[in-house]
């Protein structure tokens, strides 16, 4: 006699630990992160007071951090620098400065850790007295093909001081091509370029502009450039854009709140994808472990799986040194 059964158990391989790492469709190791690390022009640690648990780091500190996340096997540091108030001018030429906090600490570390990548940021607002990531004109419209010619400069000065990926994240149109004609012509065929092709106006950056010193600086928002926030199909033709101009991989920031964007991104182009999992999305998760809402390890691995399973090649997230050592056991 046949009992009443169902003839597929989906339980079956969940009921034990083997089982399950076995049956696991997606894996997340320290190798599928890269670390956003802030730049200080003092000597001193200088704690984030809305990022808790981030910090700015001096260059030499920087250096420090560098070889904790290549013994974690974390294979690449992002850098912003918060550039000092009296060096932010309406032009941004302190990006130009070849011995500014970005080139320092990008030599500093090629130096110390020659094995671990760098990536740079490539916008003006951490250096310009308005907080916008280009040049504007009178009535505060950022303008386009006047800031990609100084964007130009920015990435060529960071690349001769040793960074292995550009990263632009203003979102001006054309700058992926105007910056891979560059870098060909210096001769630097290899050095990357990864595009915040569908980098969003998001409301989940307010603590990177505390971390990078632009918090109270900026005029108005950021709307003329970076993407509407309901917009999926603009997203598609930025990166199908950008990937034409000659980049090597693109991403899409902010980071949980966009699954869809980086899950449609990845299965029409079949490229490389990144993440970024901004300074809002941390602090969210910072925020309910001090109120006991939660577990930080659990949190922080099942978000980064998420990304992960959604397509993604890599997360840029400030959680990653703690990721990594919890996942190297």
């Amino acid at each position: 006699m046949i009992s009443n059964f169902p003839l597929t158990r989906l339980r079956r391989t969940r009921a034990s630990a083997w089982s399950r790492a076995l049956h696991a469709e997606t894996r997340l190791s320290s190798a599928d992160m890269i670390w956003p690390l802030f730049i200080a022009s003092g000597d001193e640690e200088e704690p984030i007071a809305s990022l808790p648990g981030v910090s700015r780091w001096s260059v030499k500190q920087i250096v420090e951090r560098a070889k904790e996340a290549h013994a974690e096997g974390i294979p690449c540091l992002a850098l912003f620098p918060n550039t000092p108030r009296e060096l932010r001018t309406e032009d941004g030429r302190e990006a130009l400065n070849p011995d500014n906090l970005m080139c320092r600490a990008t030599k500093a570390i090629k130096d110390a850790v020659p094995d671990i990548g760098v990536l740079t940021d490539v916008a003006l607002d951490p250096y310009t007295a308005h907080g916008h990531d280009g040049l504007v004109d009178e009535a505060g419209y950022v303008l386009n093909d006047a800031t990609v010619e100084v964007l130009i400069g920015q990435a060529l000065n960071q690349a001769r001081a040793g960074a292995d990926v550009i990263a632009p994240s203003d979102m001006m149109d054309g700058r992926i091509g105007a910056i891979r004609y560059a870098l060909e012509d210096e001769a630097l065929p290899n050095v990357q370029i990864m595009s915040y092709a569908a980098k969003y106006a998001s409301a989940f950056y307010g603590p990177f502009r505390d971390a990078v010193g632009a918090a109270g600086l900026l005029q108005g928002d950021k709307k003329t450039y970076q993407m509407d926030p309901a917009n999926a199909e603009e997203a598609l033709r930025e990166v199908e854009m950008d990937l034409a101009e000659g980049a090597d991989s693109v991403m899409v920031k902010p980071g949980l709140p966009y699954l869809d964007i980086i899950l449609r991104v990845k299965n029409e182009f079949q490229v490389p994808v990144f993440a970024y999992q901004v300074s809002g999305e941390y602090a969210m998760i910072e925020a309910a472990v001090a109120a006991g809402a939660g577990d930080r390890d659990k949190l922080v691995l099942e978000t980064l799986l998420a990304f992960k399973r959604a397509g993604c090649s890599g997360v840029l997230t400030y959680h990653a040194l703690h990721a990594a050592r919890l996942l190297n056991g």
